[in-house]
């Protein structure tokens, strides 16, 4: 069956660590009501504005009469797990099939993202693999071949297993029902939300060098621009998701789902600012996950020092971490880049990022990631920790510092974490700097494939493995 997608979930954060929202138990069971009842018209009310703006009534309507006509009634839900306040992951039997379903709300409990992945496909692609990974030691191929066997044909990994100054590369693609090696150290991937990393990163490097401080407030490098309602805000918060801000702009047309950010500039985020800015007034802070307020800290921070994010991005991190294969676009990278693919392991185009560069737009290789890693284990190198300092409390499990969310592995090592996932990729990197290990994992899996969490799930499973 062709995939059926609502709306993007633009790239995707986190691993599964909690306890089911009591606010998305609300809305799933109000929404299977309303489906069941063919009152779509109800579930386009419990949309966000963004939401509404990319599938508009009469949209939502043919979707969920196609569903129906499809699946039938649903007829039972068991919740998955949560990605970390993020989105929702339920299992879901209808009359006819069973599916998974991807939810995400707003600040306002509205939905603002959701996703249904009939399960039929990943039941054929089970069976069949072969594990060739002859040459890997056994531990490392058993853990790769687990989590990756149920991925699509010509999906290709390549990881990083790092111990101090050490670096292993392991390459892998799946071809005919089989895994098998591949050197691919240095290809390139779209990195997607591990971006943000790098966003906070020179974000650290301006305050070292004493030219920007994390409590400055952003307005006032747009003088010609007036917030709306004085709507103030600072790097800190944009960096750490506490802002405020929604995850997108209401003035991001989605209808481009296979290049969603392409045409957002300079126009529409001064529109957006100007006319649209709104954040939550709450008397405490929050964490809530924005690509807006990450796209606007790297534009912002190319406004402060008069130049472009870009440019600061390839000054302070790619020349000074000696990242040559690092990229701001996929122009002229020829068979250097593997090809992104979609859930069914089709080829997709690359995403192009606009003024919203800095929550996704990276292009790298896990030799270059690597570099980047080991450098974290420098006890000198003052601005990567201010990165890696917490600046705010998510939960008791989880803490967050600049973009670098802080927590504990499997074992119970401190570890530092970020993902990412675009139309066509998803990528993994944990650290344990105190230990000085760390994995990478960079793939052509998408981020709206079923097993896509598996690339998290594999780089906790390897870290675990190199810190026994």
């Amino acid at each position: 069956m062709k995939r059926l997608i609502l709306t993007l979930f633009l790239i995707m954060v986190s691993t599964s660590l909690f306890a089911q929202n009591e606010n998305y138990k609300i809305v799933m069971d109000k929404l299977i009501n309303n489906y069941n009842a063919d009152q779509y018209d109800k579930i386009f009310n419990d949309f966000s504005a963004e939401m509404q703006q990319a599938l508009p009534l009469e949209k939502t309507k043919q979707f969920f009469s196609g569903l129906k006509a499809k699946a039938g009634k649903i007829e039972s839900t068991a919740f998955l797990n949560e990605q970390q306040g993020d989105y929702a992951i339920y299992k879901t039997k209808s009359e006819k099939m069973e599916f998974t379903v991807k939810i995400s709300l707003d600040r306002q409990n509205h939905i603002s993202g959701l996703l249904f992945k009939p399960n039929e496909v990943q039941k054929v692609i089970k069976s069949n693999t072969v594990n060739a990974l002859s040459t890997y030691p056994k531990e490392i191929s058993e853990i790769i071949f687990t989590n990756v066997q149920n991925f699509p044909n010509n999906t290709q990994l390549s990881i990083a297993v790092i111990a101090k100054d050490k670096v292993k590369y392991y390459g892998v693609i799946k071809a005919n029902d089989k895994l098998q090696e591949i050197e691919n150290r240095n290809k390139v991937f779209e990195i997607g939300s591990i971006t943000k990393v790098f966003t906070s990163t020179v974000l650290a490097a301006l305050v070292n060098e004493g030219k920007i401080k994390l409590t400055d407030e952003i307005n006032s490098f747009y003088p010609t621009l007036k917030f709306k309602n004085n709507i103030q805000l600072n790097f800190k918060d944009l960096a750490n998701h506490t802002s405020g801000l929604p995850r997108l702009p209401d003035n991001l047309d989605l209808s481009n789902q296979n290049n969603p950010y392409k045409d957002y500039g300079q126009n529409q985020i001064k529109h957006y600012l100007q006319d649209s800015l709104a954040i939550e007034n709450t008397a405490q802070k929050k964490y809530a996950y924005s690509n807006l307020g990450a796209g606007l800290l790297g534009y912002t921070l190319g406004q402060s020092q008069g130049t472009s994010f870009q440019t600061l991005l390839q000054q302070k991190i790619f020349d000074q971490y000696q990242m040559k294969n690092s990229f701001v676009n996929s122009n002229n990278l020829a068979d250097r880049l593997v090809k992104g693919q979609n859930a069914e392991g089709q080829i997709v185009p690359n995403w192009d990022f606009d003024v919203l560069f800095g929550a996704g737009g990276i292009l790298s290789t896990t030799e270059d990631l690597a570099k980047f890693a080991q450098a974290q284990f420098d006890a000198k190198n003052t601005a990567l920790a201010l990165t890696r300092t917490p600046t705010f409390n998510i939960n008791k499990d989880l803490k967050i510092g600049l973009a670098w969310h802080l927590l504990k592995s499997p074992n119970g090592k401190d570890v530092i974490w970020h993902n990412g996932g675009t139309g066509g990729y998803s990528s993994s990197m944990v650290i344990n700097v105190k230990d000085q290990s760390a994995v990478i994992v960079l793939s052509n899996l998408s981020a709206f494939h079923a097993k896509n969490n598996d690339i998290d799930k594999l780089s906790f499973e390897l870290i675990g493995e190199e810190d026994k």
